[in-house]
């Protein structure tokens, strides 16, 4: 079942919600973006066959820029798909159930995407919420597309509440995969963004992320780990041009995510340090990008001496990382 409030004209933001028993903060999320200070967005909120008080939520609001719909439970990446295919907006922006938007979140990735329009995708920065209470963290990742383009290639860094995304987007990289071997949703398609557009994080708090009991977990073994360091070891694979063994990129990506009983065999340092190489190379070599690749090196050394050492693995890394930066592995050539 669906229904359209009046629907808006051609508005520029379309803001998708998918629901599923989210009654506890649902007004919260709504009222958040209906009380944007732009006001040219539509909220579109996909019910995904929820069985608690959500639809009689929903249906207490009687704002025209709202559109709502039904469906049988079908799962986040469907319900997101669905929202974005009937999207009118030239920018999609995401909205979960239980986070809170700043009044002028849209209107400042709004103003970012117009000026700058080779950009796909633009992010924010979030606080974060436990259940209703505010606690003193916060989700500052990376702004610029350099570092981020290198960073998603470990992991996600973007709060996925508080993106923004250009419609043609979608058009040309894809929508959210729904095969569950391919989760997180989010992290898979962040990374085929970022191959053909530049990203952006506004390093600002825009955001209010809830921390919800019952939420996936990236820690331990479990098949969502799995899948994070599968995407994670594509991701170093199609970055560097293919040109190393498929053990090491899953290795690497096993490391990058302290999984190190995933990793076959002794790494082979060397050939990490030319794949790292290869791929700030590729991104075009900065000095930032040059200390984040051996940032990670030391990072994923430390992973595997201390998994494969213990205490001692500490002492290992702290001669590797001596030799690292007395230039036996360094990362760019002259660079000192």
């Amino acid at each position: 079942m669906d229904r359209d409030i009046d629907k808006p004209s051609m508005p520029l933001v379309s803001v998708v919600l998918p629901v599923y028993n989210g009654e506890l903060f649902l007004a919260e999320a709504i009222d958040s973006i209906l009380a944007q200070t732009y006001g040219n967005l539509e909220l579109i909120i996909v019910n995904d066959g929820s069985t608690d008080s959500t639809s009689y939520i929903v249906r207490s609001y009687n704002d025209p820029r709202i559109r709502y719909y039904e469906q049988t439970n079908q799962g986040i990446a469907k319900s997101l798909n669905f929202g974005i295919r009937l999207a009118c907006g030239e920018y999609v922006a995401r909205q979960d159930a239980d986070d809170v938007s700043m009044p002028c979140r849209i209107e400042k990735q709004v103003a970012f995407m117009v000026s700058h329009p080779n950009y796909g995708m633009v992010g924010t920065w979030a606080e974060i919420w436990k259940e209703d209470k505010k606690t003193n963290r916060s989700l500052t990742h990376p702004s610029t597309d350099e570092v981020l383009k290198f960073e998603l290639l470990f992991d996600s860094y973007f709060v996925h509440s508080s993106v923004l995304i250009r419609k043609a987007v979608f058009q040309e990289v894809g929508y959210y995969t729904p095969e569950i071997s391919r989760q997180p949703e989010d992290y898979e398609l962040w990374s085929r963004v970022a191959r053909v557009y530049k990203v952006a994080n506004i390093p600002e708090v825009l955001h209010s992320y809830r921390e919800v009991d019952g939420s996936l977990c990236r820690t331990g073994i479990n098949p969502f780990l799995d899948r994070v360091i599968n995407i994670c070891s594509e991701n170093l694979a199609y970055s560097s041009d293919y040109k190393f063994p498929d053990k090491l990129y899953k290795n690497v990506a096993a490391l990058a995510h302290g999984a190190s009983w995933k990793v076959e065999g002794f790494p082979n340092f060397r050939l990490i340090y030319e794949m790292l190489e290869r791929i700030v190379g590729n991104f075009g070599k900065s000095r930032e990008l040059e200390y984040l690749a051996q940032k990670r090196l030391l990072e994923i050394a430390n992973s595997f001496f201390v998994h494969k050492y213990g205490k001692t693995g500490h002492l290992i890394n702290r001669i590797y990382s001596v030799y690292l930066r007395y230039g036996y592995f360094k990362l760019a050539k002259g660079c000192r």
